[in-house]
């Protein structure tokens, strides 16, 4: 009577819960169902935009049809806030599948691919490369400790691709993987960014309050750096990756010691979390790349970025100059870091991205432009970027100005030593080698043995050519000899007392460099790389020194023209490096009296004709000690910026070139010469 429901009734008339799910389930399969048949239609419009070029991001499509979603969502009654959002995830997973259609008709499949990644089974970086390789069958993997090892890997060919961190929206760029991309020659092929939520965890039953130890990653703990203050008598201990600091804790098991790593570590060593979410901030991202030996193709109406590295010198205004040029261009830039450079801590390394392809004309005019207000350039590779608008440039309103160096336009024969001509750089570069400035007003002196033959011998010398006033020691330690049976030189035993000595003595050193594999290993122990006049036309040998910052001395072949070593030089500054020194040291002619014949006139040629720095080196031009002294006043008198000779404590007993080597005394004595 009091309408209290009688428990003796049957349950209430209408389908049962579990009824009703299955229905659920039943929907949510033809969504599924549908999403597939969505992709599949992308893939065919991605086939059609690749043909007819047209560009795979519409603005104003994608805002027309999630305006049509907001009218029909009314008539459905359903929230328009949920719709906006869950066709803008829609329409960005179907550019996704577009891309990556499109640059799988672009490169080809892999069916199997070897990764390199720092770290093991559910590190982030693990995460990332499942990401960057969405349509691989079967991929195999490299676990390394350090950054390092993943490029090891990739470049000694025991992974195709490496994965590596690069910034991070809390801590910033990871410097150590920006160093380790400057110092090889992979290529960036893609990139990805990863939402990192880090978690505390520990063994099954393991409390917060009882915590004595946690174990992270150095990047990890500083983005949970909030967290962890709070925590009284914790000892944080660093390790080499935050899955690796789980997987540890797992076999430790012990409920005092924690790790910070993700949950999908938690779920793959059986751990709890103690915590979750302890990121200081909520919005973490981590952006890896992919790096590669070879550059993959990317599509042309695929967004692409393209990451560059380059310097400047520290004249007013030289990097204004160079974000001048992609502004001109209307090339947007979406990153500017710099770095100092490790041998020189007052020297900066800009690092950029922008967007556009380097195939692109319109981006490689901008770029070859930008070189002529740089030291160094390097690209570090393009690749597809599913985050970036287009921005597609047709017609700049005012033309770029690349001064005959657009790539879309032939070169003829008499103009191809373009970024070496003066009418390309305007004024003259100054190659700075700590502190020594070849180019400038002052006089640059380079001398040292032929052919560094004990530690003795150049550790003497080096003490001579400090006190007489020289700038720059020489020595040749890898000998490329006309005979089989002539000293060959110590090779890198020769490479060690040299630098050694220009340690000891503060003095920048310069060596020859015969062989493209030698090129980067040299690079780290010396200051001047040497082409000499054998290699000057050794094209693989040129390219490779111009992807190498450091600058380069090119000696002119020995019946070399002014052009041809014009063009040699085309090689290194087209590689990105700027920093070249061409060197006039004789040339064969019909003549007998001499070695060679010095060629004074090309001085004052090569100096009208290029804005690069050049030096003499009267030494192989005489072949002869007695020689050396007048024909380095000659080189001084027709205007050469500096003087290469060689110099032995007993040049009677020296291995090579021993009757042009003047000795101790004879370099002090041309040092007075030279500044009476």
């Amino acid at each position: 009577m009091y309408g209290i429901l009688d428990s003796s009734n049957s349950e209430p008339e209408g389908p049962r819960i579990d009824d009703l799910r299955q229905e659920v389930d039943r929907i949510d399969n033809e969504i599924l169902s549908l999403l597939a048949s969505r992709n599949s239609v992308a893939r065919r419009i991605a086939d059609n935009k690749s043909l007819t070029r047209t560009p795979f991001r519409d603005d104003s499509r994608e805002q027309k049809v999630i305006l049509e979603r907001l009218a029909a969502a009314k008539d459905h009654s359903l929230n328009p806030d949920l719709v906006s959002r869950l066709w803008e995830q829609i329409m960005a997973d179907s550019l996704r599948v577009q891309f990556e259609h499109a640059q799988q008709a672009e490169s080809g499949t892999n069916s199997e691919v070897t990764i390199a990644i720092q770290g093991v089974d559910g590190s982030n970086s693990h995460r990332a490369a499942l990401s960057l390789t969405p349509t691989v069958e079967k991929r195999s993997w490299v676990s390394c400790d350090r950054f390092s090892e993943v490029v090891a890997a990739v470049k000694e060919g025991r992974a195709d691709l490496g994965v590596l961190p690069i910034e991070n929206t809390t801590s910033g760029a990871i410097a150590e993987v920006y160093d380790q991309l400057l110092d090889t020659k992979l290529t960036i092929v893609g990139e990805v960014k990863v939402k990192v939520v880090h978690c505390l965890l520990g063994v099954p039953g393991s409390q917060l309050a009882d915590l004595k130890t946690i174990h992270g990653h150095p990047q990890a703990v500083a983005q949970c750096a909030e967290f962890l203050s709070e925590l009284k008598n914790v000892e944080v201990v660093y390790t080499t990756d935050t899955a690796k600091s789980a997987q540890r804790i797992a076999e430790i098991n012990n409920p005092t010691v924690a790790a910070i790593a993700g949950q999908q570590a938690a779920d793959l060593f059986g751990l709890d979390v103690i915590e979750d979410e302890i990121n200081t901030r909520t919005s973490n991202q981590t952006r890896f790349v992919a790096v590669s030996l070879t550059p993959v193709p990317v599509a042309e109406n695929v967004p692409a970025k393209t990451s560059v590295v380059l310097t400047v010198s520290n004249d007013a205004g030289a990097l204004a100059k160079v974000l001048d040029v992609f502004a001109k261009a209307s090339i947007p830039l979406v990153k500017l870091e710099s770095r100092p450079l490790l041998e020189d801590p007052w020297q900066e390394l800009f690092y950029l991205d922008l967007e556009g392809n380097r195939a692109d004309p319109h981006v490689a005019s901008a770029l070859a432009a930008v070189k002529t207000h740089t030291s160094y350039l390097r690209i570090l590779g393009t690749y597809p970027s599913t985050d970036l608008r287009p921005h597609r440039v047709e017609t700049p309103s005012a033309p770029l100005q690349v001064r005959e160096i657009a790539v879309d336009r032939k070169p003829s024969p008499a103009s191809s030593a373009r970024l070496a001509e003066r009418s390309e750089q305007g004024r003259d570069t100054i190659v700075d080698v700590r502190g020594v400035a070849f180019g400038g007003d002052q006089l640059v002196m380079i001398a040292g043995p032929c052919s560094v033959e004990s530690e003795d011998q150049v550790m003497s010398t080096a003490r001579v050519v400090k006190e007489s006033g020289a700038n720059v020691l020489r020595g040749g330690c890898f000998k490329p000899r006309t005979s089989p049976y002539s000293f060959q030189g110590l090779g890198w035993e020769g490479v060690e007392l040299l630098a050694e000595a220009g340690r000891i003595y503060d003095l920048p050193v310069v060596t020859e460099v015969g062989a493209p594999e030698h090129v980067e290993r040299m690079a780290d122990m010396v200051d001047v790389l040497q082409i000499g006049a054998r290699n000057m036309q050794n094209f693989a040998l040129l390219s490779e020194v111009g992807l190498v910052n450091k600058p380069v001395l090119l000696k002119r072949g020995l019946s070399a023209s002014i052009d041809e070593l014009l063009q040699a030089a085309e090689y290194i500054l087209a590689g990105g490096n700027q920093r070249v020194i061409l060197c006039e040291r004789g040339i064969r002619t019909f003549e007998t009296a001499a070695r060679n014949t010095l060629d004074v006139t090309a001085v004052p040629v090569l100096q009208r004709r290029s804005h690069l720095p050049v030096i003499v080196d009267p030494s192989h031009a005489a072949g002869d000690r007695d020689l050396v002294h007048p024909l380095a006043m000659a080189a001084v008198g027709a205007g050469a910026h500096g003087l290469m000779v060689e110099v032995h404590p007993d040049p009677d007993q020296a291995l090579s070139d021993g009757p042009q080597s003047l000795t101790h005394d004879g370099l002090a004595r041309l040092m007075s010469r030279l500044a009476a």
